[in-house]
């Protein structure tokens, strides 16, 4: 049975979000169709899948190889972000229909009682579900696309602090809700910049591989070397 291209493409992605295949490396058509097991075919179309998306890049003399973004490139995700978010909040105030309600104020319910809890261990997946099915209300094909997309990026990019506030950030998405539910395209608009904002000073950029290695050297051997001697 031929395995879809794009099943192929969401597995070289994960993995490159991962960091399975470091920032740099080589991504080689007979490696990669032995490593998902599949033929060459579906991994070349997901090759250039993932080069239109940015994550994949084609040099001379190397072939494909994983894109290795600039500090300004991964700045500019969280800045497009801050644009995309709320406008998806205000076309959900629009277009949102009774099921998309349902599994938000699902989700709210269970993010803030696992904040006052202290359990925060699923937080995050539970509030990257609450955004996504945000994203699904606003009924725009093209706009799903681009912060899904987005969102796989910043991933790749970023390390994401564990909230100082769980229990006041779950309160801005319960807010957040209720404007999509009455309608007020405006207020979830708003609603949504502001968390977007408060949310972005909680990433902090991921370093290569090779350099966090680097730096984890340096940072030993400072400490080595500044040691107070024994007397």
């Amino acid at each position: 049975m031929r395995v879809p291209a794009h099943s192929v493409c969401t597995a070289i992605r994960d993995d490159i979000v991962a960091g399975v295949h470091e920032r740099g490396s080589r991504l080689t058509e007979e490696l990669l169709a032995r490593r998902y097991g599949v033929s060459r075919v579906p991994v070349r179309e997901a090759l250039r899948t993932l080069e239109a998306e940015g994550f994949v890049v084609t040099r001379r003399h190397a072939g494909a190889c994983v894109a290795e973004p600039t500090e300004r490139e991964a700045a500019d995700l969280l800045e497009i972000r801050l644009l995309l978010e709320p406008l998806g909040a205000a076309r959900a105030a629009q277009r949102r229909t009774e099921a998309h309600l349902k599994v938000l104020r699902g989700l709210v319910r269970l993010g803030q009682e696992r904040a006052r809890r202290g359990t925060s261990e699923d937080l995050r997946s539970l509030g990257g579900w609450f955004h996504e099915t945000l994203t699904q209300a606003s009924g725009s094909p093209p706009l799903i696309a681009t912060l899904t997309q987005l969102r796989h990026k910043i991933a790749w990019m970023y390390v994401v602090d564990a909230p100082s506030g769980p229990v006041e950030l779950w309160a801005e998405h319960g807010a957040i809700v209720d404007a999509v539910a009455r309608g007020d395209s405006e207020r979830a608009r708003a609603l949504t910049a502001q968390h977007t904002e408060r949310s972005a000073a909680a990433h902090r950029l991921r370093l290569p591989a090779a350099r966090e290695r680097t730096e984890s050297v340096r940072t030993s051997q400072h400490r080595v070397n500044t040691a107070s001697p024994q007397n």
